[in-house]
Order: structure tokens, then C-alpha cells, then sequence
């Protein structure tokens, strides 16, 4: 009995589903006619009994599980097929990042898993004599990139910023240098060599904020690679480090008011960047750090001073 009573669901069930078809055919044709006459009406009718055809079906599906579940017939659920995920290329113009293709290939033996000997043979075997001469022809010239548009030269290229000194020792092989750990708001410390130890104190270092120069090519001073340059008011009387306005914090990028922009990530040695800045870096009169007469200051938190030193030359 209970078999008979599956097979009228399902024999229900198809009938539903063909129903369902027809339906979304005549809809399909509705929407067509919509632009020559008004079927709003229909359409939404044909929607709604589409929409109670599916609960129907869902509700004969129901009772056809439940009727072979009591008939004994064990429910097993379909495996989910594995698949690999392939990228594809996304269509011209398109800057997104490629939507993955589904693919059930089998992936093909990377030439790079073959022995090298291996490919050099199947080379020499593959290749036609005929083909001698026109292995000998010019290869096409690659086109020429357009050359890069320089920035100009100021201290915009110049990535001065905020960091703490978070640890500080005097260098193992020079009597002259601290060897600093420097918090830059990064996540990590920088190492920082400075020639200072004549002029501030071991104490006055330590957890000290300071100006720092983050971009300068990373160098090696007496065997320990320096990643920077603590900012001073320097001159052969005395040596001062540069202050930061009260409220700066770990991080803050320096500016020069009339030479605002992106600095490079790294300056190339080659252009001789930092060079050619430094000779208009210098305190004013009332000891504010300037870059030819603009001070340099941090947005909303003041400008960078020399304790003492006005007139001195920055580096």
C-alpha cells in the first residue's frame, strides 16, 4: 500500500514539476509581451501560482520521504562532487580579481615535475632541421616602456615619522655609536645606528620619542645594518635631537607645510634624494625645524623644534 502511495507522489511530483515548466514559459512569454501591452496583472498571477506550486511539490517531496522512510527504504544523501577551483582571466577593462572556474579535470603533469634531462631530450626531438633558419631569425624587439616621470626633488620624498626608542646600547665595535631599537608604529621594531654617544647620554635615549628618516636604503655601520637616521639639529659645537610637538604619537608622519606629498618607499641612492634635500634643512630663528623656510610640522599637533639649536643645520 505504501508503495503504491509513493509512486502516485511521484507520478504527482513530475506532473508538478512539468506544470512548473509551462508556467515559467508562459511567464517568460509574458514578460516579453510586457513591453507592447499591460500584463502586470497577469504576470503576477502566474507568479503567485508558481510560488504555490513550489510549496505543492516541496510538500509532495515531503510526504514521498516520509511514505519510504515508513516503507523501510533507507534515505542516502547525495556526495557533494570535488572539484578544483581554477582561476580565469577577467574580461578586458576589468581591473577586479578573477572569479574562480570550476573544473573537474584532472590537473596535467607540470613540465617543471619532469627531470631537465628529460625535457632537453624531448626538445631535440621535437624540433624539425627545417626549422634550422628560422631559429636563427631576429626575434621581435620588445616595445620600449615609456620612460617613468620623475618627482621633483624636495623634502616630500623624504618619509620622516614619529618612533620611540624602545631599547638602546652602545654599538660592540665603535666607540661612538648607539645601536637603537625604534618602535615605528609597523608592528616591529627597526634597528637604528646613531653616532650620538658624545653627545646625549645612554639614559636620555631610552623611551625617548624622536624624529626618524624611514626610507633611506638600508646600510651597515661598523657590521650592524642601520634601517634609518634619528633626526638632529647638528653642528661641531653641539649635536641635538630633533622634538616632535606634545601629543605625537608612534607613527606620525612629518610634513613640510608648502612640500606635501607621497614620500618614495625607498630612495634610490642613484638619485641622490637625500643629498640634494639636505642643504635646506635647517632650525629658524625660533628653532623651528624648516625645509627652505616651510616648517616642518605633524597635521594637528604642532611643529618639530631643536631644544636649543637655532640656525643649525638638520641631518
Amino acid at each position: 500500500m505504501a508503495s503504491a502511495v509513493a509512486q502516485k507522489l511521484i507520478q504527482r511530483a513530475k506532473q508538478a514539476e512539468e506544470l512548473i515548466v509551462q508556467l515559467r514559459a508562459q511567464i517568460e512569454c509574458v514578460q516579453q509581451a510586457a513591453a507592447l501591452s499591460v500584463s502586470k496583472g497577469e504576470e503576477e498571477k502566474l507568479s503567485v501560482e508558481n510560488e504555490l506550486l513550489k510549496t505543492k511539490i516541496q510538500g509532495l517531496k515531503t510526504k514521498l520521504v516520509m511514505a519510504e522512510i515508513k516503507n523501510g527504504v533507507k534515505q542516502v544523501p547525495i556526495p557533494a562532487r570535488q572539484v578544483k577551483i581554477e582561476p580565469t582571466s577577467p574580461p578586458a577593462g576589468d581591473a577586479k580579481k578573477p572569479e574562480p572556474a570550476v573544473s573537474e579535470e584532472k590537473p596535467k603533469a607540470s613540465k617543471e615535475a619532469q627531470p631537465k634531462g628529460k625535457q632537453k631530450n624531448q626538445t631535440a626531438a621535437n624540433k624539425n632541421p627545417a626549422d634550422g633558419d628560422a631559429s636563427k631569425a631576429k626575434k621581435p624587439k620588445a616595445e620600449k616602456k615609456a620612460p617613468e616621470v620623475d618627482k621633483p626633488i624636495d623634502i616630500s620624498r623624504v618619509d620622516m615619522r614619529v618612533g620611540k626608542i624602545v631599547g638602546v646600547k652602545k654599538h660592540p665595535d665603535a666607540d661612538s655609536l648607539y645601536v637603537e631599537d625604534v618602535d615605528l608604529g609597523e608592528g616591529q621594531t627597526r634597528t637604528i645606528v646613531s653616532g650620538l654617544v658624545k653627545h646625549v647620554p645612554i639614559e636620555e635615549m631610552q623611551d625617548r620619542l624622536a624624529i626618524f628618516m624611514c626610507n633611506l636604503k638600508p646600510a651597515k655601520m661598523r657590521g650592524i645594518l642601520s634601517q634609518g637616521m634619528i633626526m638632529c639639529a647638528s653642528c661641531p659645537e653641539k649635536v641635538e635631537i630633533l622634538l616632535p610637538p606634545p601629543g605625537a604619537q608612534i607613527g606620525d608622519r612629518v610634513f613640510a607645510k608648502d612640500y606635501q606629498g607621497e614620500p618614495d618607499e625607498l630612495m634610490n641612492p642613484k638619485k641622490k634624494i637625500w643629498e640634494t634635500v639636505k642643504p635646506d634643512l635647517l632650525t629658524n630663528d625660533t628653532k623651528v625645524a624648516t625645509y627652505k623656510g616651510s616648517p616642518l610640522f605633524i597635521e594637528g599637533k604642532g611643529e618639530v623644534v631643536a631644544p636649543t639649536r637655532a640656525n643649525t643645520q638638520i641631518s
